[in-house]
């Protein structure tokens, strides 16, 4: 049984910029949420296809399975999703020993900036850099599987 804890935070500056080790596309959709458990399939670039079980539990962590499929398996899987498709460009900045993910988001949840970092136990020390803003770990709003069903553009001038 896998155990994912991460923590998000929203993204303040380009200061990340200069750091990015790696980037790549990614696009993904949810193809069901029901409050225990969301199933994603996700493209990576146009070459890997997965298929991700997530089980919901409070706080930073939760339980997570994740399958390779066929990358035509999950264009096919995509289209049984709920919602809209996730799309953003992932970039990976290292700091230390752990690596920071930066998701730029496009289309329908444009202009919406999340770097999360994964930790291998919840009371782990990591940098916080300059460029890091408002955790948003616990907020379910800015949690890819609620982005799909309601996208950042409806709510953004809410907060």
């Amino acid at each position: 049984m896998a155990l994912e804890i991460e923590r998000k935070f929203r993204v303040k500056g380009d200061g990340w910029r200069p750091l990015v080790a790696r980037t790549r596309r990614l696009r993904q959709a949810y193809l069901t949420k029901n409050g225990r458990l969301s199933i994603r399939v996700r493209i990576d670039g146009d070459e890997a296809g997965t298929l991700t079980i997530k089980a919901a539990r409070s706080g930073m962590e939760r339980h997570e399975y994740e399958y390779a499929i066929p990358v035509a398996d999950a264009e096919e899987l995509m289209l049984q999703r709920e919602g809209s498709i996730i799309s953003k460009v992932r970039h990976i900045v290292p700091m230390g020993s752990l690596n920071w993910e930066i998701d730029v988001f496009d289309g329908e949840n444009a202009g919406l900036v999340i770097a999360e970092i994964e930790l291998d136990k919840s009371d782990r020390v990591f940098e916080h850099p300059d460029w890091l803003g408002e955790e948003v770990t616990g907020d379910r709003r800015f949690y890819n599987a609620d982005l799909a069903k309601r996208p950042y553009v409806s709510w953004a001038r809410e907060r």
